[in-house]
């Protein structure tokens, strides 16, 4: 008999809504450069542009405002060094980027990369127990020499352990010294409110896989009066900032994924929500010693977010255990080279480095279902025992 897959990975990759691989499919046949001028690269620029349009009215911004991408890494990359290099560019003495411990590496790996290369004075803010920015680090460190600082970096929610973080508050106090604000919000879209007017920042990163539509297309959305320095030169395509053929079809499954996960947010957040508590409620019954990390279940984290902390566990060994049994989650910790690392998130949380070895990421979406949380409820507790044994040895 086939194993059942019990899928609790969403926040890496969630399964293509059918409406997004339905409108992707419809293009794959279709001929036409969206740049040429011949009717079929009309037609072809037709799609592209109905679907900025779309994409733009679910998120509140402006259809000028959506720079398409190969994703959220790119698009990261080219909003950090984009918009420090143009803001740099403008005055010299703006040379400091404000970010928090806990970004994504597709923000930490290029701030990473302007301190080595470029000569910038990035400094990482603080955070709580919970994940979540320290906004009076924010503010003295921008009260201390507002004119220096180039951008402000801070996620909407973080990828790990699902805290959401105090945007509102971040975007007030750059706004008073002028400084632009962007939020990676990959993991946010779809599962909270997400507006881009209403927010206040001036660039917004997303990307397809994670709303239900395809891989290997996202979008930049950043206000089209803010200068943006281009990473790659070549036809320039997307204001000048992003050159590069766009994927047409890859762009309509993206605009129909974003529109129909919009749409549906509120009642999916509290479908998941109402699955996520069940499972943290039910797996610390099994598991009493396990804990969540984090925000507390409720407003201030994401509805399908259950980070859990096994004690006298490595993370990895009840990944592995439970992948057996054909239910797949991810850990805390990102994997450098093959080599196993503690979570630099929860490290930056206060967790000792086994404490940030010891935990499972288990993120719910729009496949999840009762029967999941009940085979990862019913395949816990031999799992945690299995692999406290082992480490014991």
């Amino acid at each position: 008999m086939t194993q059942q897959l019990v899928y609790l990975d969403h926040a890496a990759t969630t399964p293509m809504l059918p409406v997004a691989v339905e409108a992707m499919t419809r293009q794959l046949a279709g001929v036409g450069n969206a740049s040429s001028l011949h009717a079929s690269g009309r037609g072809a620029r037709r799609i592209v542009e109905e679907s900025r349009e779309t994409i733009a009215g679910a998120i509140g911004a402006l259809p000028g405002d959506v720079v398409f991408t190969s994703g959220g890494t790119e698009s990261d990359n080219l909003a950090v060094k984009g918009i420090f290099w143009a803001r740099r560019d403008e005055d010299r003495r703006r040379t400091r980027i404000l970010s928090t411990s806990i970004e994504h590496h597709a923000v930490l790996d290029p701030l990473d990369w302007l301190r080595t290369y470029d000569h910038a004075d990035v400094e990482l803010l603080p955070v709580t127990a919970q994940g979540v920015l320290d906004v009076e680090a924010l503010r003295e460190s921008i009260s201390r020499d507002p004119a220096s600082v180039g951008l402000v970096s801070v996620m909407w929610a973080n990828n790990e352990v699902g805290s959401l973080q105090p945007l509102d508050e971040v975007v007030a106090l750059a706004r008073e010294h002028r400084i632009p604000v962007h939020t990676d919000a990959v993991q946010a879209l779809g599962q909270v409110p997400v507006d881009f007017a209403d927010s206040g920042v001036d660039a917004l990163t997303f990307t397809g896989h994670k709303v239900g539509g395809p891989y290997g297309v996202g979008a930049l959305v950043v206000r089209r009066d803010l200068p943006v320095s281009a990473l790659v030169h070549g036809g320039g395509q997307e204001r000048d900032i992003r050159s590069g053929t766009l994927d047409v079809p890859a762009i309509a499954g993206l605009a129909a994924a974003v529109e129909a996960s919009v749409k549906a947010q509120h009642e999916h957040a509290v479908r998941i929500a109402e699955l996520r508590d069940d499972l943290v409620r039910r797996v610390t019954e099994v598991v009493p010693d396990a804990h969540l990390h984090g925000a507390p279940q409720g407003p201030g984290r994401l509805p399908g977010n259950a980070h859990l902390g096994f004690p006298g566990c490595e993370g990895d060994s009840l990944l592995m255990l439970l992948d057996a049994r054909g239910i797949e989650c991810s850990t805390g910790s990102a994997c450098s080279a093959g080599v196993p690392q503690p979570s630099h998130v929860l490290l930056a949380m206060g967790c000792d480095d086994q404490q940030a070895r010891h935990s499972l990421r288990f993120s719910l979406g729009h496949t999840t279902t009762p029967a999941d949380i009940d085979a990862l409820v019913a395949a816990i507790g031999p799992v945690v025992e299995r692999a406290r044994a082992a480490r014991a040895r």
